[in-house]
C-alpha cells in the first residue's frame, strides 16, 4: 500500500474515532455542567480523573499491557497532565456559566490551533484541502454566533468566556503532545498517565476547597467515569493513526451535540444563525471525509486493478 493510500485510511479510522470521542466527551461535558453547581472546577478535575481510573485499571489489565507502561518520556506525560488539569478546570469554570452550545462556539478555536502547531512541532505536511475545511468550519461557528450582534464581544469577556479561550489553548498543546507521545508510548500509558494526573494532582489543588461528595450523586459520578473514559479511549485513538489537521476539523461536530442536549436537558434552543452555522460546520467536515475517503478508493484501485 502507497504511502497517500495510508495516509488517507489512517485519516479515516482516525475520523470515526474522532466524532466518537466528540459524542462521548460532549455528553461527560453535560455531567460536568450539572456537577458544577455543587462542587468546584479543581474538585471536578479530580472526579473526572479519579471516577474513570478503576475503569482504565480494568481495561489495562483485560489487554494485558502492563508490560506496555515501561516506556514513558515522561516529561511530556507530565506537561500533558498539567494542561489536561488545567484545560478541564477552566472548561468546567466555562460550562458552569454559558450554556453547551455556546462553550463550543468559542472552544472552536482549538482546531484551528492544533492545525498550526502540527506544521512544526509534528512536522506534517497541511493539504490545502485541510485548511480550507477548517477555515470554512472556523466561518460557520463565527456565523453560528454572530459577531455583529455583539453576542460574540459579551461571551468573550466574560470570565467563563475567557475560561475557554485559555481551556482551548491548553487542549490543543495537549492533543499535540498527546500525538508526539503516541509514536513512542502505547495507548494504556496515555490514557493511565493521564487519569492519574487529574486524580493525584487535581486533588491536591482542590484540597483546600473541596466539598464533601454526595451520595445522591453516585449516579452522574457513573456516567462521568463511563463517558469520560470512552472519550479518553477514542480520541487517543484517533490523533495516532491520523494527520492532526485532518481530525481537528471533526471537533465542530460538538456544536451539534451541544445544541442536542442543550435543547433536551435545560430547554434552550439556539436562534436560527445558529443552525446556519452549524450545516457550514458539518458540511466542512463531510468534505474532508469525502476527500480522504476517494484519495483511499483511487490508490486502493491503482494497486489492485
Amino acid at each position: 500500500m502507497t504511502s497517500a493510500a495510508q495516509h488517507a485510511q489512517g485519516n479515516l479510522r482516525s475520523i470515526v474515532n474522532m466524532m466518537l470521542a466528540v459524542m462521548f466527551f460532549s455528553l461527560m461535558d453535560a455531567v460536568l455542567k450539572t456537577l458544577s453547581a455543587h462542587y468546584p472546577p479543581l474538585q471536578m478535575a479530580c472526579l473526572r480523573g479519579l471516577t474513570a481510573l478503576p475503569l482504565v485499571l480494568a481495561w489495562i489489565q483485560w489487554r494485558r499491557g502492563w508490560g506496555r507502561l515501561r516506556k514513558l518520556r515522561w516529561s511530556l506525560h507530565i506537561l500533558r497532565g498539567c494542561l489536561g488539569i488545567t484545560m478541564l478546570a477552566l472548561f468546567t469554570r466555562g460550562v458552569s456559566e454559558l450554556p453547551l452550545s455556546a462553550t463550543y462556539t468559542i472552544f472552536f478555536i482549538a482546531p484551528l490551533l492544533i492545525t498550526a502547531l502540527s506544521v512544526p512541532v509534528l512536522k506534517e505536511r497541511v493539504p490545502k484541502a485541510h485548511w480550507w475545511a477548517i477555515g470554512v468550519g472556523f466561518i460557520g461557528v463565527l456565523l453560528a454566533i454572530r459577531p455583529s450582534g455583539g453576542d460574540l464581544q459579551a461571551g468573550f469577556a466574560t470570565p467563563g468566556g475567557l475560561a475557554v479561550m485559555t481551556a482551548a489553548l491548553c487542549y490543543a498543546v495537549a492533543a499535540v503532545a498527546g500525538r508526539l507521545l503516541s509514536r513512542t508510548d502505547s495507548t494504556e500509558s496515555l490514557i493511565l498517565t493521564m487519569m492519574i494526573f487529574m486524580s493525584v494532582g487535581g486533588g491536591l489543588l482542590a484540597w483546600s476547597q473541596w466539598k464533601p461528595v454526595q451520595m445522591d450523586h453516585a449516579a452522574l459520578l457513573l456516567a462521568l467515569a463511563v463517558t469520560g473514559f470512552l472519550g479518553q479511549l477514542t480520541i487517543n485513538e484517533a490523533f495516532r493513526s491520523g494527520q492532526a489537521s485532518a481530525v481537528a476539523p471533526f471537533e465542530y461536530t460538538a456544536l451539534a451535540w451541544g445544541v442536542a442536549l442543550d435543547w433536551l436537558i435545560w430547554q434552550t434552543l439556539p436562534e436560527a444563525h445558529t443552525w446556519f452555522g452549524a450545516a457550514i460546520i458539518i458540511g466542512s467536515g463531510l468534505y474532508l471525509v469525502r476527500r480522504e475517503k476517494r484519495i483511499s478508493e483511487v490508490h486502493a484501485n491503482a494497486e489492485h486493478p
